[in-house]
Parts: structure tokens; C-alpha cells; sequence
């Protein structure tokens, strides 16, 4: 019985691990993005999108109004 409990129980700690260690990840990659423009137009090449300098200050004051805490 408990060779089935054991696995399942870590499967599952692993996970909400996992999980929040990359919302973690993430939210200090979004920190770093709105201080950093060249970062931020890296992303929208990746993405597909070619930004100018007015759009790129909107999408910077966007991420400065948004808590990330």
C-alpha cells in the first residue's frame, strides 16, 4: 500500500513545487522586462511584433502600474 501512497503524494509535491517556483521565476522576469527596454523588444521580436519607441514607453508604463508583489 504504501508503494503506491509514497509516489502519488510526491508526484503531487513536486508539482505545487514546481508551480510555484516558476510563477516565482516569472514574476522576477517581469520585474527585470519593465526596467529593461531591450529585454522587452527582445520578447516582441520573439513574438512577432516590431514595436517603436511610443509603443514601446506604453507597454513599459503598462508593466510599471501592475503589482507584481
Amino acid at each position: 500500500m504504501w508503494s503506491i501512497i509514497i509516489p502519488i503524494v510526491t508526484l503531487i509535491i513536486g508539482l505545487v513545487g514546481g508551480f510555484f517556483i516558476g510563477v516565482f521565476y516569472l514574476k522576477r522576469q517581469m520585474e527585470k522586462m519593465q526596467n529593461n527596454p531591450e529585454m522587452l523588444q527582445k520578447m516582441a521580436k520573439q513574438m512577432g511584433y516590431n514595436m517603436n519607441k511610443q509603443q514601446m514607453n506604453k507597454v513599459q508604463n503598462m508593466m510599471k502600474n501592475q503589482k507584481w508583489k
